[in-house]
């Protein structure tokens, strides 16, 4: 095979066009017959990534353009992921930086490219989006380079090229202003600028940096080949992270072509390709030699910040929609869900139905708690709490950089809020109509800021942050203003009820709904939790009444996603998760327990 190979990943903030990028190069590449519509989005393939409309993990693809195969690797743009895009570029010889032509570069832009520039890879400028009005290709572009030279970029690495164009439109071109017919000068830039691969001397030496799971083979580790050959039925050593050395044998080799995988004998250096059959690997073990194994340097993974407990459903309700429902089952899930999902950690307690789940923040948890739910699984999740560290004696919390974008006229709202839950503001810029704002705030002041910042500011704000340092404890944060309205009892929600105790709060259930004693019903429109009983009917008499029976007016129940329920709950609160419902429920069902185990 004469071709060379180029593996390039695709970098940039939430929503900046990555997938949709990749959907074009390959139609561009025509790995689709004419009559082969595939819709969009093709890679973001599980029902969550679609429905959400982001990335989750990462995935690779491969194209033919002008005799070169360049492998792609596209990569999710949320922080609460980024181990996972960490992991990725270590495959990668440069990257594609796309940024948002109105934006500019965001948080996220910084958070990425900072991991390609330390890994000395060469970026190539992407401008998307130049059909947006108001945009600022040019602007954008001097903004880029700016932040290049901040992250300490060196010399070969600030003299990027650069392409404008519009992936949703299919062109790219060099110049903003001159619309093309295709994306073709992208793909020239790519094979101009992106470095092809440079075999070293040496015997075979492969990083594991993802891995696969088939229900038939078993675990597939996928890297790129650094040095050396790859053959099948290969005698090969795993070096893994202590040093410890494992003799193993490959069964299969895949090499990435289009969407899937072709099966092949032997692989050249510097190509992406899946191995089949070696046992007991991680992600940043060496796949080297069997009679000189040298390893190569590991991946160091960033650290969860943020943990969950765990638990079965316990709930009157429990069994009713789910079919694993037992502590084993859910045991077995998370541990298989650890293979592959490098920032989770999964710690036992001292009881045998409770784990404490540790991951990136709020979104990596609930997209891991989805997953469970749509495969069958019911189980209860306690309040997120961050993990706090001893850093020479003093007690230390995550602290994280958010970045907010808003009109200008709600943003003094939106400041007082975030300095309340101890976040400090670092800059503040005007864009437009628009406020940028920056602040460096404590990971606990995050956990619920959204619901109410949205609601503050009319549904205008966006909110990015990312994971900073540690830092001394910041002190108290105040909680959710409002108490709980509670069951009183089990049966269905009436709606005679619901409509004479609209003026005691909001409901969170609709009539007719099947509740449960201690379950959170709704909230009070006081500061301390209430027990209501909202199962009760009308007593009928056999007297006529004059006109005392109004229509009942019910204003809808609030419906919470997962990410807002998890946000929303209290100490003394559970999430109760279950394919069909999301209920929230006090930890002590009885009002008598409740009062017994009061959480101070």
């Amino acid at each position: 095979m004469s071709t060379t190979t180029k593996n390039i990943a695709i970098i940039a903030h939430v929503d900046h066009g990555k997938t949709t990028l990749v959907d074009k190069i390959m139609y561009h590449c025509s790995l689709f017959r004419e009559n082969e519509n595939t819709g969009d989005l093709i890679l973001d393939n599980n029902d969550l990534e679609r429905e959400r409309g982001i990335t989750i993990t990462s995935k690779n693809v491969s194209v033919i353009y002008k005799d070169t195969k360049i492998n792609i690797i596209d990569t999710p743009g949320h922080a609460d992921f980024g181990g996972e895009v960490e992991r990725v570029l270590n495959m990668a010889d440069g990257v594609l930086l796309l940024v948002d032509a109105f934006e500019g570069p965001m948080p996220q832009t910084r958070f990425v490219l900072q991991k390609a520039i330390d890994l000395g890879l060469k970026p190539c400028l992407v401008i998307n989006k130049v059909d947006k009005e108001n945009c600022t290709p040019e602007e954008v572009h001097e903004k880029v380079f700016d932040l290049m030279f901040e992250l300490g970029a060196e010399e070969w690495q600030l003299d990027f090229p650069t392409v404008y164009g519009s992936a949703k439109n299919n062109w790219m071109s060099t110049d903003w202003q001159n619309e093309t017919e295709n994306i073709e000068p992208l793909l020239d830039m790519v094979i101009e600028h992106i470095p092809t691969f440079e075999p070293k001397e040496g015997n075979t030496q492969m990083l594991i940096t993802s891995l696969d799971f088939s229900s038939f083979t078993g675990r597939i580790a996928i890297g790129r080949l650094q040095r050396g050959t790859l053959k099948e039925n290969q005698q090969i050593s795993l070096v893994k992270r202590d040093g410890s050395i494992v003799k193993s044998k490959i069964k299969e080799l895949y090499v990435f072509e289009g969407l899937g995988r072709k099966k092949v004998e032997e692989v050249e250096t510097g190509d992406i390709c899946a191995l089949v059959g070696v046992e007991g690997f991680e992600i940043g073990d060496t796949v080297a030699d069997i009679e000189n194994p040298e390893a190569l340097k590991t991946i160091a993974i960033d650290e969860p910040t943020m943990s969950m407990l765990f638990t079965i459903n316990d709930s009157p309700f429990f069994g009713k929609d789910g079919k694993f429902v037992t502590s084993r089952h859910i045991n077995d899930r998370l541990q298989k869900e650890l293979e592959k999902n490098l920032a989770l950690r999964v710690n036992e307690t001292d009881s045998a139905d409770k784990f404490l789940v540790f991951g990136r923040g709020v979104l990596h948890l609930s997209v891991l708690i989805e997953t469970m739910r749509r495969e069958g699984y019911e189980l209860q999740i306690g309040q997120p709490q961050v993990i706090i560290k001893e850093i020479d004696g003093v007690k230390c919390e995550p602290v994280e950089a958010l970045t907010i974008d808003l009109p200008e006229a709600v943003s003094g709202k939106a400041v007082e809020m975030v300095s309340m839950r101890k976040g400090e503001m670092t800059s503040m810029e005007a864009k437009g109509e628009r406020m940028i704002c920056e602040f460096i705030i404590p990971s606990r002041g995050i956990i619920g800021l959204r619901n109410q910042l949205l609601t503050a500011t009319a549904g205008e704000a966006i909110m990015a942050h990312r994971f900073l340092e540690y830092q001394p404890m910041k002190g108290d944060i105040p909680q959710r203003q409002n108490g709980s309205l509670v069951s009183m009892e089990t049966g269905k929600a009436i709606p005679y009820s619901i409509d004479k105790l609209q003026d005691r709060g909001k409901f969170f259930v609709d009539p007719g709904e099947d509740i449960y004693e201690g379950q959170v019903i709704g909230e009070n429109s006081r500061g301390d939790d209430m027990t209501v009983n909202i199962t009760k009917t009308k007593k009928l008499s056999n007297v006529r009444s004059s006109g005392a029976d109004d229509k009942a007016k019910i204003v809808p129940a609030i419906k919470f996603s997962l990410e807002e329920a998890l946000e929303y709950i209290q100490k003394d609160e559970y999430v109760e998760v279950t394919p069909k419902f999301l209920r929230l429920r006090k930890i002590y069902l009885t009002e008598n327990d409740r009062k017994r185990n009061k959480i101070a």
